[in-house]
């Protein structure tokens, strides 16, 4: 049988977040002690984290990992709604110099897995880690805090050298992470063990294979926590080859269910499925900054925008798994429903290559991944790219996993090979969404050691003026608007890439042996928040 999402993604208006505290506290049961966490579970994932080091974090599919031992200040819960977290309370406000502070009281009580407190002096650190760029891929998103300030052991004040409102929408990313810990045992060992507040504690980890987990008895949220006491993430890239594993047995639940056999797992006797709008936003990524390159003209843009039918390829090979959208998906801030989608028309796409100087067309290399990030997405690499080369962007396909397609699409790294062509790339705007984020990492500039572009194979001046004007606008209506305006230039220039669709992810797992709520980890689902043994 299959379970519709409870709640529909929509996006939580920044002013309710910038009036004061967030009113859902989440609150300790007020009951007896809940039963003991019993026996083991075996789960499936179709991709594998590159780190369990929260500042390691390159791609969407390490928080699947990452998000299951550490936790930040707020989150979303499985209606997605935001939470406070470890922060009891927020509140911003604006300091004598007339610059943003945050002021944070976290949560009491809350432990890390080796049993050392967490405190204020733990998130000073973590900020610390998180924002240096050399470490950090993702350093901008705390870049504009200038100072931190430790007021107690369970209250601090972030001092912001400007506004940001992508802090707040963004759920406050700042990993809690031990400061004493990782001092102690050096980063590579805290890679290796790491130790977070998380409802899932490290037990050992074979890459490639499996991850260990085992619930944590001393977790703070004893409302919202694991009723199994051991859990196995098995890695199975191969689609036939983790729906075996859950046909005899050897798993209970599995992500990426294959889009063609959605409705057989959907019939299945005992099992329950859940269909969910992944928070990934799919895209076709082109190298503007080489000098040659051919797509530094718009008009060659353009042409593989109306070269590739994308709902033709949603219906056939995802099987209607998959939403399609232009450049912001429905219900997220700044979405405009006056913006389409480039309309397949392989003539025009002909056209425009002409005008470009390219009558005959040209040849360019075309990186296609091939680890199941998403249902199908090998598939679908391969159909987008046949569709380019029938309109004369003959595509030279290259096929990459998962480790050495991200290799591929981060800049600044030392040495070859360099993206010098297409790559079917993708990039969270989240759930419910807000794209100020992602498009600062592949829209804005490549800045080297500060934080924008860090997938970006794109630069335009105006574009990345506004972007940064939108991060520093805290009113909610200015910034919406900023965002649609960002997002008319981006799909007039085809900026930051061609937006393709929304993968819709299926879960499925036993339903008479387990009860699974679905919770997300960040902008994705997977998180064993909620997970207990069938209650007959």
């Amino acid at each position: 049988m299959q379970v519709k999402p409870t709640v529909a993604a929509r996006h939580r208006p920044l002013a309710g977040i910038l009036a004061g505290v967030l009113a859902a506290a989440i609150v300790p049961a007020a009951h007896g002690a809940p039963a003991p966490a019993t026996g083991s579970l075996t789960v499936a994932f179709g991709a594998e984290s590159t780190t369990l080091d929260p500042v390691k974090i390159s791609a969407g599919v390490d928080h699947y990992f990452v998000g299951q031992i550490f936790e930040m200040l707020v989150r979303r819960n499985a209606a997605l709604k935001d939470e406070n977290w470890l922060a009891q309370s927020w509140k911003l406000e604006t300091g004598k110099d007339g610059k943003p502070v945050l002021d944070v009281q976290l949560r009491k009580g809350v432990r890390f897995h080796n049993g050392d407190p967490l405190t204020s002096e733990d998130l000073e650190f973590s900020w610390q880690r998180q924002r240096d760029p050399k470490s950090s891929f993702f350093s901008h998103y705390v870049s504009s805090v200038e100072r931190f300030e430790i007021v107690d052991a369970h209250r601090f004040r972030l001092h912001f050298k400007e506004p940001d409102a992508q802090f707040i929408v963004g759920n406050m990313q700042l990993w809690a992470m031990p400061k004493k810990y990782i001092q102690k045992v050096g980063e590579e060992e805290f890679a290796r063990k790491p130790v977070g507040t998380g409802p899932w504690k490290f037990v050992s980890r074979t890459v490639k294979d499996e991850l260990k987990l085992q619930a944590f008895d001393g977790y703070w949220n004893q409302d919202k926590r694991p009723g199994i006491k051991d859990l196995t993430i098995k890695v199975i890239p191969e689609d036939l080859t983790r729906v075996a594993a859950f046909k005899t047995g050897k798993v209970d639940f599995i992500d990426n269910v294959p889009p063609s056999m959605v409705e057989e797992f959907k019939k299945m006797p005992g099992v329950k499925t859940v269909t969910l709008v992944s928070g990934n936003n799919l895209f076709l990524n082109f190298n503007t900054q080489m000098p040659k390159s051919p797509f530094h003209d718009v008009r060659v843009r353009q042409a593989a925008a109306h070269a590739i039918d994308v709902d033709a390829i949603i219906k056939r090979v995802l099987f209607g798994q998959g939403e399609r959208y232009a450049q912001v998906g429905k219900g997220s801030n700044g979405y405009d429903p006056a913006l389409k989608p480039y309309a397949f028309d392989q003539k025009r796409a002909r056209e425009l290559l002409k005008q470009a100087g390219y009558p005959n067309g040209f040849d360019t290399p075309c990186y296609n991944l091939t680890t199941p990030r998403e249902p199908g997405v090998k598939e679908v690499g391969e159909a987008m790219y046949a569709y380019l080369s029938a309109v004369g962007i003959r595509c030279q396909v290259r096929n990459l996993e998962y480790g050495a397609w991200i290799s591929l699409g981060k800049r600044g790294r030392s040495g070859p090979p360099e993206m010098d062509g297409v790559l079917s790339w993708m990039w969270s705007q989240g759930l419910p969404g807000d794209p100020g984020l992602a498009w600062s990492g592949h829209l804005h500039s490549y800045q080297a050691g500060g934080g924008w572009g860090t997938y970006s194979y794109t630069s335009d001046p105006e574009v990345d003026a506004l972007l940064e004007k939108q991060r520093q606008t805290m009113d909610p209506a200015a910034r919406t608007a900023l965002l649609q305006q960002i997002a008319r230039l981006k799909q007039e220039r085809v900026l930051g890439g061609l937006p393709t669709y929304r993968p819709l992810v299926t879960f499925a797992w036993r339903d008479n042996k387990i009860d699974y709520v679905p919770w997300p980890i960040r902008d994705y689902w997977r998180a064993f928040q909620e997970v207990s043994w069938k209650q007959h």
